[in-house]
């Protein structure tokens, strides 16, 4: 890709000009010089060379300060094209099947984006992207199941996403629109295919788009269906439900719902004294065990002296066990997530220990694994109660939120390791 500049002398620059007046048109501030600038953004400093572009002449700037638009192939002083240029993040490295993910496993570089869509596509603006412990199964070679697929090496990642229609060529979508999917690249801009999208209406959560992915998305939907399709919970029961990570996103939320359809008791089992905290006086948890401080099938048998009729289970390991013990007869297990075990080289979901198991057999409890996408034909009754929840002040969000693309990985070690409480969210435009 060459790039020639014109004259710079007043009154050889008219291109320059035509440029500059319609990139402003578009809300973009510029400021055309030698060797071509474009003024403000992410790209501001960066080398011509890094995006393939040679100039035509030592004399001009060797620099290009980039905002997301970056002019090529400039013949005879005539711009022939203006690129778009985004940031995205791709997987860097795999941390191995028993390894433990770091930032480190994912990179941030520099792209274009095409100038153009086509029929059935959108191009939107990211706002906001999710991370979540069913990613680690994506970073290996084999998932290790049958509805995900591996992430590939130097390849975008993708997963949930919200973001704001810029153009479309799709018949349910127009500039504004705020939507969102299940497979929406990490990048600070995409064109996805319209029929991967869905419409989201911000009212519903007062504004708060984030809801969408956690409590009022899919995360809302797994604790919600979970409890309703798993867990046989019956209203005037006197049922105990424990939650295990029930300070992350799955778990702050299923031990509300819970609630609201009707266990009298709610345990929850996190990882910290702030945590817990969080759980009793803000989240309606009746009370709450950090797991690294005392024995915690002691202190279960304390808390559930009834015994425990509902497991919703977000990490596996000892701490399941610990609960399994504690379980009445035909009570159930919900299987939402095995985060203590993703980074083991295990089937999932895994299997109990023989003694473990034989307790679960001989009390006749239920432990299935849970995919919410087998329940598509429920999803929108149920994003409506999620969100009517919300707005009674019924159902309380907590989120952790990390500003900026390049953050995205150090937010996904974080949330591995329980540095998050509520949903981890990544804040990528405004």
């Amino acid at each position: 890709m060459r790039m020639r500049a014109g004259s710079e002398r007043s009154g050889h620059r008219p291109w320059f000009n035509k440029l500059e007046a319609e990139l402003a048109a578009r809300g973009v501030r510029t400021r055309l010089g030698p060797g071509i600038k474009l003024c403000r953004g992410p790209h501001q400093g960066k080398s011509a060379a890094e995006y393939g572009v040679e100039l035509s002449s030592p004399k001009f700037q060797p620099r290009i300060l980039a905002t997301g638009l970056l002019v090529t192939d400039v013949q005879c002083g005539i711009p022939a094209k203006v690129v778009m240029i985004i940031q995205r993040v791709v997987l860097n490295s795999r941390p191995g099947k028993n390894g433990v993910p770091v930032a480190e496993n994912f990179r941030m570089e520099a792209v274009p984006l095409p100038d153009k869509i086509t029929d059935g596509q959108v191009r939107a603006r990211t706002l906001y992207l999710s991370v979540d412990p069913y990613m680690r199964c994506r970073m290996n070679e084999d998932t290790g199941s049958d509805y995900l697929l591996p992430w590939q090496l130097s390849e975008v990642a993708d997963g949930g996403g919200i973001g704001i229609v810029e153009e479309s060529k799709h018949a349910n979508f127009a500039k504004g629109d705020i939507v969102t999917s299940f497979n929406w690249p990490w990048q600070t801009k995409v064109i996805l295919d319209g029929r991967l999208l869905q419409k989201l209406d911000p009212q519903l959560v007062d504004g708060h788009l984030s809801y969408f992915l956690g409590a009022a998305g899919i995360t809302g939907l797994t604790s919600f269906l979970g409890i309703k399709e798993k867990g046989h919970v019956t209203l005037g029961a006197n049922q105990t439900m424990v939650v295990s990570g029930a300070a992350g996103a799955c778990g702050s939320v299923a031990g509300q719902i819970g609630r609201l359809e009707g266990c009298s008791r709610v345990v929850g089992i996190c990882g910290t004294d702030e945590k817990c905290s969080i759980l009793v006086s803000e989240m309606g948890f009746d009370a709450a065990i950090n797991y690294k401080k005392g024995n915690v099938a002691e202190q279960l048998h304390e808390l559930c002296p009834a015994g425990v009729d509902v497991y919703f289970d977000n990490v596996g390991g000892d701490i399941s066990d610990a609960v399994i013990n504690q379980m009445n007869q035909n009570s159930h297990i919900i299987l939402c997530g095995q985060i203590s075990q993703y980074n083991k080289d295990v089937p999932y979901p895994p299997p109990l220990p023989p003694a473990v198991e034989e307790i679960r057999k001989a009390r006749n409890i239920t432990r299935e694994r849970f995919l919410v996408l087998n329940y598509m034909d429920k999803h929108e009754a149920s994003i409506l109660q999620l969100c009517q929840w919300i707005k009674e002040g019924k159902l309380k969000v907590k989120e952790t939120v990390v500003k900026g693309l390049e953050n995205i990985g150090g937010a996904f070690q974080s949330m591995m390791t329980g540095g998050n409480t509520g949903k981890q969210i990544v804040l990528i435009s405004e």
